[in-house]
């Protein structure tokens, strides 16, 4: 395999990876609905309706991810949608450490920053449309 079709194979394991396990918790969403989602964005004081854009983050988004169609800004999507998620329910732990020693957020960092490595790098040849 050359060097390029190892990067896009490369590419396609980290957005199967990240899409797939987003997408677990948008079917939990969707399955259990969005009210403990919006009891925490009304009590930032924040609008209600904004509890939706968590299936945008956790649904249409990582659907987007796996399929590679408009895959970075399905990425975006998924970063934002962590930003808030660490914001809203994480804020307190953002510098604490786990029992093991590692970070207590290291999963929602995996998340984001994986995320944002598809923005940057795209979705690769194993795509829809390569954007």
């Amino acid at each position: 395999m050359n060097q390029a079709a190892m990067q896009d194979f490369g590419k396609l394991v980290l957005r199967i990876a990240l899409g797939a396990l987003i997408l677990l918790h948008g079917i939990s969403k969707l399955k259990n609905g969005l009210g403990p989602i919006e009891g925490m964005v009304l009590a930032r004081g924040l609008p209600g309706f904004l509890a939706y854009g968590v299936l945008a983050g956790e649904v249409l988004a990582p659907l987007m991810l796996l399929f590679g169609a408009y895959a970075r800004i399905g990425a975006v999507i998924v970063a934002i949608n962590m930003l808030f998620a660490i914001a809203l329910v994480h804020l307190g732990q953002l510098g604490q450490l786990n029992d093991q020693g590692g970070w207590a957020l290291e999963l929602q960092g995996m998340f984001l920053f994986t995320a944002l490595a598809i923005a940057l790098f795209g979705p690769g040849r194993y795509a829809i449309n390569q954007r």
